[in-house]
């Protein structure tokens, strides 16, 4: 291509090409200087970083709210699995001071086997475990009883009602870690 056939338009390919054209607004020629239209203007920048601080500010108390509820479910649940085995021991002695109670001559063991089993009540109660009361005659929730075994009422009034609490239940805090195992009545 020789020199006389290099146009107008050659010119522009080249300048994008190499990255040279520096493309003006309209009118931009007329007035003589370049329009700002597009730009946004400094009130506009200061209001955009202003709403991301805003934003970026909730995220974070959203964050600290979210993770300190979280560190307190863990605190009131953290003792769980050592209470759900320790529960075995209580029954244990339970059990221990019924058969006991039968036996006048065992007295003083008596004794110290309830002095023992309070003990270790008390403490696993200050760390937030709760026995579930159980009477014969409350009505079977499904929810917070667990049925063994089912009999027939002796009674129409004890339908679906408990007739016997087998094993305790116990509560940490709000969270049942054993449900209650009964016998309930059927029709």
């Amino acid at each position: 291509m020789s020199k006389d056939e290099y146009t107008k338009e050659d010119e522009i390919k080249d300048a994008i090409e190499n990255d040279d054209l520096k493309v003006k607004p309209e009118g931009a020629e007329a007035e003589g200087k370049n329009s700002k239209k597009d730009e946004p203007t400094t009130e506009e920048l200061i209001q955009v970083e202003k709403d991301r601080y805003l934003r970026l500010f909730a995220e974070f108390e959203n964050y600290k709210k979210r993770t300190t509820k979280e560190r307190i479910e863990l605190f009131k649940t953290a003792n769980q699995e050592l209470m759900t085995v320790l529960l075995p021991i209580l029954d244990d002695f339970e059990r221990a001071l019924t058969h006991i109670e039968d036996d006048k001559e065992a007295e003083e063991l008596r004794k110290g086997v309830l002095l023992i089993y309070q003990k270790l009540l008390k403490t696993l109660e200050q760390k937030g475990l709760v026995s579930i009361e159980v009477n014969q005659g409350d009505v079977f929730d499904a929810d917070t009883h667990e049925a063994i075994t089912q009999i027939l009422a002796p009674s129409e009034d004890l339908k679906g009602k408990i007739i016997d609490c087998v094993e305790k239940g116990y509560k940490l805090g709000d969270k049942i870690i054993r449900h209650p195992k009964v016998v309930v009545a059927q029709s």
